[in-house]
């Protein structure tokens, strides 16, 4: 399954000057190419492979997988189906062995199939990849034959210089090769990132678009982040760089394509939407149900010559149809995270016209079923990272009574967010012990904490591996000085700014409370008369000690009040703090209850 088509990113390997400034990739016009191949490997002909006008090509596509490279645990693992009933039944999905299987499967008998992504593919990942800054999820993806994928904001995580050295390979800066004489390749597919600029040329960091040879056609994709990338990353990471408008960037680059002949153009847009349903099979389009979320607007925008819209982010399955700017229908299509979904596209191409014909798209989310037998060497891959990882990630580093659960929960609060606010506000109490609280932001809870036993460790036993999949970011805990005022402005900002059309609600320690008014608008849906801080009503000209992970001490997720703060001290790791809150605060005989996610009282 395996192709050796080593792709050499065009741009020189990054150099960081003196004062911080980048080194960046060459002229936009260079793009990422790849040499023709049939269907990986060639399979048989499938109907309109012949001497005809138009010939079947057939896209794969996933998006978000999060280096979820074993059987996705939790909520993490289920999807919704939808029986022709209405009524819907939870199923398990996912795991990298099982969705090669079900890739090369989907290819049987194509004569023309590329595979794609639509960003995320590293960034928050469980502990077999992320111990090894995602270098497994790399190797994973070159074997499952990823073509081309575009950037989302989490390949930013560890920043610019990283995702070039998973482009490019080699070994990492400071934790160096894992073992003797076996060096990181990089990825076998280009990365692209067309509307990631050097904010002083304007040039794209990586290649902004690839024409595929696909069985003789050509086609090309474009790949975007959402231009937000910035509010939610890491900013040290991102130094230097631009990220622009994801309408405005496509529409370029397809006219650049148009220019050099590429009529079919397909964009890897890493933002998304929201259906309707949250079944993976649900009918997008039915009841006029439909989508919303920012992609609706980046679709109806997207020039038409665009046959197709991929896209991510949000987490959501859905394949939905939105008109382009001259009324036609287009697809607009995500499957869902963690490899628990890919998505089939099949289409026309026409080789007179150098073009998809957009009525013959269709397209369908695909479950990732673990009934197949899983592929061999995927298999022996993740063996060998295994062997690497166990003696951390099977190290026990507390007891839980019950599931965890993380934003899964579908609550402002959620028990997951409450405990991390805890180990986080008792760590930085060890540091100083005047701090009043801590606050956790809700995207940094990837998963649940899950009491059923995986492996050998019996239930209700919690590994640093289980903890590290929920918490993988790898921040400091941060303390700092906020006023009351200050600290009222934070809460705003959860429901207000950026924030407002989707509410990002700060977890909280033990000890801070207050009403969220959903029925309200903006930032009055914080009730301010009813904050307190250990059981005292929050004084505006008082200051408190706040303990915050070192992504939100900089800003990120909208919360520039935070980026404020004063007498700032760094503490530990935040993994660390969470696996040090879980052994003292647990044992085999008193196993730790869940958080009953009560300190937010919630009006809707």
């Amino acid at each position: 399954m395996h192709r050796r088509h080593r792709y050499q990113l065009a741009a020189s390997a990054l150099a960081v000057a003196a004062a911080g400034a980048l080194a960046l990739a060459p002229p936009a016009a260079q793009a990422a190419s790849s040499g023709g191949h049939d269907g990986h490997g060639g399979h048989g002909g499938h109907g309109g492979h012949g001497g005809g006008r138009t010939v079947d090509l057939q896209v794969l596509a996933i998006n978000d997988l999060h280096g979820a490279l074993e059987p996705p645990t939790g909520s993490n693992g289920e999807l919704t189906h939808e029986h022709e009933d209405g009524t819907t039944e939870t199923i398990e999905a996912g795991g990298v062995e099982y969705l090669a299987g079900a890739l090369a499967e989907a290819r049987e008998g194509e004569r023309r199939s590329v595979t794609v992504a639509a960003g995320d593919l590293v960034g928050a990942t469980p502990l077999l990849s992320g111990l090894f800054h995602d270098e497994p999820t790399i190797e994973a993806l070159n074997e499952l034959g990823m073509d081309v994928a575009g950037v989302g904001n989490h390949e930013f995580d560890e920043g610019y210089a990283e995702l070039i050295r998973l482009q490019e390979g080699g070994c990492h800066p400071v934790d160096g090769c894992y073992v003797d004489g076996r060096e990181f390749a990089g990825s076998d597919f280009p990365y692209l990132a067309a509307n990631v600029v050097d904010e002083d040329t304007g040039i794209p960091i990586l290649a902004p678009y690839s024409v595929q040879n696909v069985g003789g056609v050509k086609v090309g994709f474009i790949g975007v982040t959402l231009e937000g990338t910035a509010d939610i990353v890491t900013q040290e990471g991102i130094a230097g760089l631009e990220f622009r408008d994801e309408v405005e960037t496509i529409n370029h680059y397809t006219r650049v394509l148009e220019r050099k002949g590429v009529n079919a153009v397909i964009a890897l847009v890493h933002e998304g939407g929201y259906p309707a349903s949250e079944a993976y099979n649900h009918d997008c389009d039915a009841d006029g149900g439909g989508l919303s979320g920012p992609i609706v607007e980046i679709a109806r925008q997207t020039d038409a010559g665009v046959d197709a819209l991929v896209t991510g982010h949000t987490h959501q399955p859905y394949v939905c149809t939105i008109p382009d700017p001259e009324g036609q229908d287009r697809l607009v299509t995500s499957a869902s995270s963690n490899g628990r979904l890919f998505t089939e596209l099949s289409m026309s191409y026409d080789r007179r016209a150098n073009d998809i014909v957009r009525t013959s798209v269709t397209g369908s989310n695909v479950v990732v079923d673990r009934d197949r037998e899983p592929v061999a060497e995927l298999t022996e891959l993740l063996d060998f990272w295994r062997e690497l990882a166990d003696p951390v990630a099977n190290a026990p580093i507390g007891y839980i009574s019950a599931d965890i659960a993380g934003r899964g929960a579908g609550t402002p609060e959620f028990p997951a967010g409450d405990l991390i606010a805890d180990a986080q506000l008792a760590h930085a109490r060890s540091l100083d012990e005047s701090t009043d609280l801590a606050l956790m932001n809700p995207g940094g809870v990837r998963a649940d904490l899950t009491y059923a036993a995986s492996g050998d460790e019996g239930d209700g036993v919690v590994t640093y591996g289980e903890g590290f999949t929920v918490q993988p970011f790898s921040n400091t805990v941060n303390l700092l000085d906020l006023t009351g005022e200050q600290l009222l402005a934070v809460l705003a900002e959860q429901v207000s700014g950026e924030n407002e059309a989707a509410p990002k609600i700060l977890q909280p320690s033990e000890g801070f409370a207050y009403t969220l008014d959903l029925t309200a608008s903006g930032a009055d849906r914080i009730v301010a008369d009813s904050v307190t801080v250990n059981g005292e009503p929050l004084d505006p000209a008082a200051t408190y000690r706040v303990a915050v992970n070192s992504f939100l001490a900089g800003g990120g997720d909208g919360f520039a009040t935070l980026a404020e703060g004063t007498n700032p001290l760094v503490g530990e790791d935040d993994m660390a703090a969470l696996a040090d809150y879980l052994t003292a605060n647990s044992s085999a005989d008193a196993p730790l209850d869940p958080p009953t996610a009560d300190r937010i009282t919630v009006v809707q």
